[in-house]
């Protein structure tokens, strides 16, 4: 008779080892997620120096704004003919317009960082979140393999539609294959194994 402080619960560890393969499986999203991330970066980076150059342009034509403002003023000052006001005063409307649309571009890719920023944040949370399970993946491992020395039992985790493995006994050099039907009682599975190992 098996000794009762080796027992386990055999669908716990079955499950435990469902999850190991579901998790293992998953390694395509962390790379996914590495990608995206070096993605955000460069585009990070390009809207950084889309900024700058928007930036230098938005001053030289507020440069320009200004010195046409001073050759208005110089010009009311001094008798000019209408038609070149007139042209002063359209060319100074068309630098204001090139202004707004200026802001209105600084304004979107100041949005644009902000939500890259928030994406950042969200992938580094999604890293630490793969860590943890990558630990915890760990320590199910090291659980199944404690399991499989202390029951001599190794659960076939590949075989989806069975409860199915091998009880090994080191001892007698002897290997032992078991197949239950997933509709089998879970008690009756657990009295088999024990009478098995």
């Amino acid at each position: 008779m098996a000794n009762p402080s080796k027992r386990v619960d055999i669908q716990n560890l079955l499950t435990l080892g469902d999850d190991l393969i579901g998790v293992l499986n998953n390694q395509k999203d962390g790379d996914g997620l590495m990608q995206s991330f070096e993605g955000a970066k460069m585009l990070r980076s390009s809207c950084l120096s889309d900024t700058r150059d928007l930036q230098s342009s938005l001053e030289d034509y507020q440069k320009k704004i200004s010195v046409c403002k001073e050759m208005i003023e110089k010009a009311k000052g001094e008798t000019i003919d209408d038609a070149e006001l007139e042209h002063l005063q359209s060319e100074l409307e068309g630098k204001l317009q090139s202004e707004r649309l200026l802001h209105q571009e600084l304004r979107a890719i100041s949005d644009e960082l902000d939500d890259l920023d928030h994406q950042r944040a969200s992938f580094e949370e999604r890293k630490e979140i793969m860590k943890r399970k990558e630990k915890d993946v760990l320590r199910s491992q090291d659980l199944l393999s404690m399991c499989a020395s202390v029951t001599n039992i190794l659960p076939n985790l590949d075989d989806q539609d069975m409860i199915s493995g091998y009880i090994v006994e080191k001892n007698k050099k002897k290997v032992e294959k078991f197949a239950f039907d997933k509709t089998t009682p879970q008690l009756e599975v657990c009295s088999k194994l024990w009478k098995g190992a």
